[in-house]
């Protein structure tokens, strides 16, 4: 098998400085960074963030990406990776994190209410998700505090069930009004691209406070995103169709038209290979967790960031978090200096694989 790499078919958007200088806008190709700021001239690239460049909307997002296209393959304006440091690629607007995935969901059903049914009644007729905090999404490679908080019985210190949740995130490039819902079939007008992503789970924490209303503290303290955004335009050979849903969704979910992405993703600790999710397996779509997420008038802004849940398939070896990897073995949860890796690839437009860039971070004691 070819491995994963970042060729002309792929060119991701990241934010990049040299020496502690400016950050400005650039995309990968091989290794190296194509500073499309100083190619382009164009002011939204000379920027801290890709948001005014997402802003701009789809005929500019394929404008830039053929002129990206160009340079990369004339080796102008090209700067080795070894020398850049690469940082958050977005101001993050609003956070949604979703429980898309079927085997995920079953698998926490069993683990926490093995006498009922494993999904609630609710689970197949909507996205289930729940609105997190942007002010704690981080780059690849920021250390993860391990973070402390009341558990179960009302005990107060450091989180003793410290997981992962690996996940893909979407990238809100154009917003929409207040009061109008975003169709399922408009993904790729408002949608970017994605991320790879890490919602990082404190179990004990969240036991303890997600009755009545959800997740809270439990996975407030951090999130990580890969420092690359590819763009849907990288993505074209990953579109397959979902597995079928029953019952059939309302209408506002496109019933029939679900799509998902052909892409793997490796859970990586301490450099051995523990699981690999294939999101592919997902039971919601992307364009119907858009849908959704606006079907009551909520505004997107650019900037927009919206997690996919937990990738989890129907095989023990492909669960993305340890809750259901040890499935009751405490010992599974994260120890003080591990290091997680998560890796993402996908089918690329020229028969080979894309790399999407990885999301790492190491468990930091705590505070």
């Amino acid at each position: 098998m070819t491995t994963p790499g970042f060729g002309l078919d792929h060119l991701p958007y990241g934010v990049f400085s040299v020496a502690g200088g400016e950050r400005r806008i650039g995309v990968r190709h091989e290794d190296a960074v194509v500073d499309l700021a100083a190619a382009t001239g164009r002011p939204e690239l000379t920027s801290p963030s890709l948001n005014a460049f997402l802003g701009l909307g789809p005929q500019v997002w394929r404008e830039t990406r053929e002129a990206a296209r160009s340079y990369a393959e004339s080796g102008e304006h090209r700067v080795p990776l070894a020398d850049v440091e690469l940082h958050l690629p977005i101001d993050v607007a609003d956070y949604v994190d979703f429980y898309a995935s079927e085997h995920h969901a079953s698998n926490v059903g069993r683990i926490f209410r093995p006498d009922q049914e494993p999904l609630l009644p609710n689970w197949k007729h909507l996205p289930v998700g729940y609105h997190g905090r942007a002010g704690t999404v981080v780059a690849s490679g920021t250390p993860v505090v391990r973070p402390s908080g009341q558990r179960p019985g009302g005990a107060f210190g450091p989180s003793a069930r410290l997981d992962i949740e690996a996940e893909l995130g979407f990238v809100v490039g154009v917003g929409s009004e207040l009061g109008t819902p975003v169709p399922y079939d408009a993904f790729a007008d408002h949608v970017f691209g994605v991320v790879g992503l890490n919602d990082w789970s404190a179990r004990d924490i969240q036991a303890w406070e997600y009755v009545p209303l959800g997740p809270f503290l439990g996975k407030s303290f951090a999130t990580s995103i890969s420092h690359w955004v590819t763009p849907l335009a990288a993505l074209d050979a990953a579109w397959v169709d979902l597995p079928g849903q029953d019952p059939e969704p309302l209408p506002y979910l496109g019933p029939g038209a679900t799509k998902g992405l052909d892409i793997d993703v490796e859970v990586v600790v301490d450099g051995a290979v523990v699981s690999r999710p294939p999101y592919r397996s997902m039971y919601w779509s992307p364009a119907q967790m858009l849908a959704h997420m606006t079907v009551n008038g909520a505004r997107l802004r650019t900037g927009d960031l919206y997690g996919s849940g937990t990738i989890s398939g129907p095989e023990t070896d492909q669960r993305g978090s340890f809750l259901e990897i040890g499935w009751g073995d405490e010992s599974a949860f994260l120890a003080d200096g591990a290091d997680v890796t998560l890796r993402y690839s996908a089918p690329g437009t020229d028969g080979g694989r894309i790399a999407l860039g990885d999301v790492t971070g190491r468990i930091a004691p705590a505070r």
